[in-house]
């Protein structure tokens, strides 16, 4: 397996589709000349955006969290610019991007240093070979303050590995539960 450089990660979106909307280069600033958390492709990534769909993690029911019989009631629904994440709680989003993963190749979501000097955590995932869609981001608040994160704007980077030879059997082959997802996807038991 080898970690797939910038050239590779354009030629990839060109001919594959495999990131859409792609960005070729890093977005540093808006229009209006403003800083923002870059985006884009890197030298051996891609740092993805989440987009304006949060689902904040909310205790008012005293549900208990459980993977195999999740509690939708757990999460408060905000939609916006920017979103405030309580202390020590979290928060769910998705990618901006729609990912389309080649079978040959195995993707790991990471989150990006600016958000983790503020203690904010961004939950480290792979994307399976020939899995597809919009990728469901966790943001964890690790500290005691209200946190941040700002939607449209570099949030986590992908890196992409490629092997020499192709997987007996793929995330599509196995018709994984979340193939194929877009917006904001809660656990499948």
């Amino acid at each position: 397996m080898s970690i797939k450089s910038d050239r590779w990660i354009r030629q990839m979106a060109k001919s594959h589709g495999m990131i859409e909307p792609f960005e070729a280069g890093q977005v540093r600033h808006c229009k209006r000349g403003e800083r923002r958390i870059s985006y884009g492709t890197s030298s051996y990534g891609y740092d993805v955006r989440c987009a304006r769909e949060f689902k904040i993690f909310t205790n008012i029911n005293s549900a208990i969290v459980d993977p195999k019989h999740f509690d939708e009631s757990s999460f408060v629904d905000f939609t916006g610019d920017v979103c405030i994440i309580p202390p020590n709680s979290f928060a769910l989003a998705h990618t901006v991007e729609y990912f389309r993963i080649p079978r040959n190749v195995l993707t790991i979501c990471l989150g990006k240093s600016t958000y983790a000097r503020c203690g904010i955590i961004v939950n480290v995932t792979p994307l399976e070979p020939e899995w597809e869609g919009h990728v469901t981001l966790e943001f964890s608040n690790t500290t005691p303050l209200p946190a941040r994160i700002y939607a449209n704007e570099g949030v986590a980077q992908f890196l992409f590995f490629e092997s020499d030879e192709t997987c007996e059997q793929s995330y599509a082959d196995r018709a994984g539960k979340y193939q194929g997802q877009t917006g904001v996807t809660l656990p499948k038991a």
